[in-house]
């Protein structure tokens, strides 16, 4: 198959995002104790629709953060450094369940690093993981509990999410190769 390989359109990434939701009421029904918190940058938009698809659920506020893990990650040294974002979580997690949510889990050192950043701020009750895309190929021992599609990919390949929000014409996920 050549190049970009489309994986979700605008119709199928939106369903996906509704279940999502419809998956973490079912979870938690206590919805006035659940907060969101997007990891940035990735995961910002579609923290942003999930509180949207949960206040439509639940019928009250859901509180949103954004969370910026850079200065958390262990792998510095392999990485550029990186365009540090705004952190911005107005609520207090003690005491609260909080759905990290991110665009792509794939070694899982993101995910760490936003757990880590997270409870710098305070004690959640419990933490989920949100992902839209779940590429397995993980490096620690990390898995989300909410999960809009799995696909295997190689390390020669790229996972890109494009979202209205972020300047793109429509919404979809394609595979490139890198």
């Amino acid at each position: 198959m050549p190049y970009p390989k489309a994986i979700l359109n605008s119709v199928s990434l939106n369903r996906a995002v509704s279940r999502i939701a419809h998956e973490i009421a079912e979870r938690n029904e206590k919805g006035e104790h659940v907060a969101i918190v997007g990891i940035q940058r990735g995961g910002v938009h579609l923290a942003g629709r999930l509180k949207t698809a949960l206040e439509g659920i639940w019928h009250h506020p859901v509180p949103l953060g954004l969370l910026d893990v850079s200065m958390h990650r262990d792998d510095h040294s392999e990485r550029l450094p990186q365009n540090i974002q705004p952190t911005s979580i107005t609520f207090d997690p003690t005491g609260k369940t909080v759905i990290l949510v991110d665009d792509v889990l794939f070694s899982g050192r993101t995910a760490r690093a936003a757990l880590d950043a997270l409870t710098d701020l305070g004690r959640p009750k419990a933490i989920q993981l949100a992902v839209l895309i779940d590429r397995g190929s993980r490096e620690l021992p990390i898995k989300a509990d909410f999960v809009g599609k799995e696909i295997s990919t190689t390390l020669q390949e790229r996972v890109d999410v494009h979202l209205r929000e972020n300047g793109a014409v429509a919404d979809g996920v394609s595979v490139v190769k890198v």
